[in-house]
């Protein structure tokens, strides 16, 4: 098992395994742990020593040398989560979400030395519910991913994968995400926030700025009435939402987290926080 190497988080910043590395030591699988494969040459001897007839390799966030690539008989196999050649890149499942695509799914290719460029070799399509999340979507893809390298790893043994060149020109590029991506832009249609707020959920998540206070938001419906007032104005607030303006159309708030607080829905945050309408949420 070749995982990334463990890595300070959270607000302790203790050092954390990987999930993978965490399930290989109880199952006894030795775990090795290079910080850039390209430049450990020793690494690459330990893997070419094994002899493996494939690798695979899933989210491992490294680009992997034509010297490694080379090792396996059959190749090494990607698991990409999404439908090749759309959304090459690091962060297909988000953007998916963000974009407002209604399906997405997994693709099994050989890897080459370019970023997600190799030849297709099985795909399986996932539809997205009206209310998915990053979250959500990431475990529907992982399951979808289990059971299609299983089959793709079958073919190949027997020789009867079929490789699909993907071309040059993605139709879609799944850049990286970082946190300054949720810094909500009440500008933008209420549509397009709305699926932002799913897409970064649960991370790096969607937020905005209230009285000098980050406010994360969590969950939030689309409204197509439209009213008075500048971008990010609080409308009203019910018992369960509240209710702001947009650049087009209206947001209705349903789960937020104030910083320092809990997440909690809408009507627990009401009950302990004071909003009233014509405050106004703003970019950090």
């Amino acid at each position: 098992m070749v995982t990334q190497p463990d890595k300070p988080k959270g607000r302790g910043k203790a050092v954390l395994m990987t999930p993978v590395k965490e399930v290989a030591l109880e199952h006894g699988i030795p775990v090795y742990q290079p910080v850039r494969i390209r430049k450990e040459p020793e690494f690459i001897e330990t893997l070419r020593a094994m002899e493996p007839d494939a690798m695979v390799v899933v989210a491992f966030g490294q680009i992997l040398p034509k010297e490694v690539l080379d090792i396996p008989r059959y190749g090494c196999v990607n698991i990409h989560a999404s439908l090749l050649p759309k959304y090459r890149g690091a962060a297909p499942i988000q953007w998916a979400v963000i974009d407002g695509e209604r399906e997405s799914g997994v693709t099994t290719m050989l890897m080459d030395e370019g970023l997600d460029t190799g030849d297709m070799l099985e795909k399986a399509v996932v539809v997205l519910d009206e209310k998915e999340t990053g979250g959500s979507l990431h475990d529907k893809l992982s399951e979808a991913g289990g059971r299609l390298i299983v089959s793709t790893l079958k073919k190949l043994e027997e020789g009867t994968a079929v490789r699909t060149p993907q071309g040059e020109t993605p139709t879609a590029y799944a850049r990286m995400l970082d946190k300054s991506l949720g810094d909500i832009d009440w500008t933008m249609d209420a549509a397009a926030i709305e699926r932002l707020i799913r897409g970064l959920n649960p991370w790096p998540s969607a937020y905005t700025s209230l009285d000098g206070k980050t406010l994360k938001i969590w969950a939030a419906d689309v409204l197509a009435e439209g009213s008075d007032g500048e971008p990010g104005e609080v409308l009203r607030v019910g018992k369960d939402a509240v209710f702001v303006k947009t650049g087009e159309g209206t947001l209705a708030i349903k789960e937020l987290q104030l910083e320092g607080k809990k997440r909690m829905d809408a009507g627990a945050f009401l009950r302990g926080f004071s909003l009233e309408p014509g405050a106004v949420f703003r970019k950090r």
